[in-house]
C-alpha cells in the first residue's frame, strides 16, 4: 500500500494520500536500477572487487550479508575479504522511487538470482559454498550521489548504497 496517513489535527482521523511519482520519476528509477544492477554485480564478479565494491558505498552505509553486520566503506571490504570468487547471475530485479522529494528521487531496489561461490566443482563439505549455486535475494536502498549526480537532462545520475541486505533464500 502506497498511502501516507496524515494529520495536523488532535482527534481527527489522519487522512489518507497517495505520494505521487512523475514518469520522470519511474523512468529514473527503471534506468538507474537495470545500470545499477550491471555495475555492481561485474564489479562484486571481479577479481579487483576488493577495490571496486567499496566504491558503492559510503562511510554511513550498512550491510546485512545473510545475517553478517557490517558498517561503511571498512566494513564492506572486511566482509568480501575471505570470500572466495563469485559470479552472479541475475534473473530480475524491482526498483521504486522512495517518496521524499528529492531529485533525482532515493531508491528502493530488489535483486534476486543465482550465485555461484569458488572456482571448481562443488565441495563435497556440505558445511560451505564452494562450488555451489545458491539463489539469493538482495534488497538495496540507493541514495542520489549529490557530488557526482549527473546535471544533464534525461541523464541517470550515480547513486550509493545506504543501505543492503543480503539472504540466501535457496
Amino acid at each position: 500500500m502506497n498511502a501516507l496517513a496524515t494529520s495536523s489535527v488532535p482527534g481527527v482521523a489522519p487522512s489518507v494520500s497517495t505520494p505521487s511519482f512523475s514518469k520522470n520519476d519511474i523512468s529514473i528509477a527503471t534506468r538507474a536500477a537495470d545500470q545499477f544492477t550491471r555495475l555492481y554485480y561485474t564489479a562484486y564478479d571481479a577479481k579487483t572487487r576488493l577495490v571496486d565494491l567499496p566504491s558503492f558505498y559510503r562511510p554511513g552505509s550498512s550491510i546485512s550479508w545473510n545475517g553478517t553486520h557490517k558498517q561503511g566503506v571498512d566494513g564492506i571490504r572486511e566482509l568480501i575479504v575471505n570470500m572466495p570468487p563469485t559470479h552472479h547471475d541475475v534473473k530480475s530485479f524491482d526498483c521504486h522511487p522512495i517518496p521524499g522529494g528529492t531529485s533525482p528521487p532515493s531508491l528502493l531496489l530488489t535483486v534476486s538470482g543465482n550465485v555461484l561461490h569458488g572456482h571448481g566443482p562443488p565441495s563435497k563439505d556440505r558445511g560451505t559454498v564452494e562450488g555451489h549455486a545458491r539463489v539469493f535475494h538482495q534488497t538495496f536502498m540507493l541514495i542520489p550521489d549529490q557530488e557526482a549526480t549527473s546535471h544533464l537532462a534525461g541523464e541517470v545520475g550515480k547513486y550509493y548504497i545506504i543501505a543492503d541486505a543480503f539472504r540466501f533464500v535457496g
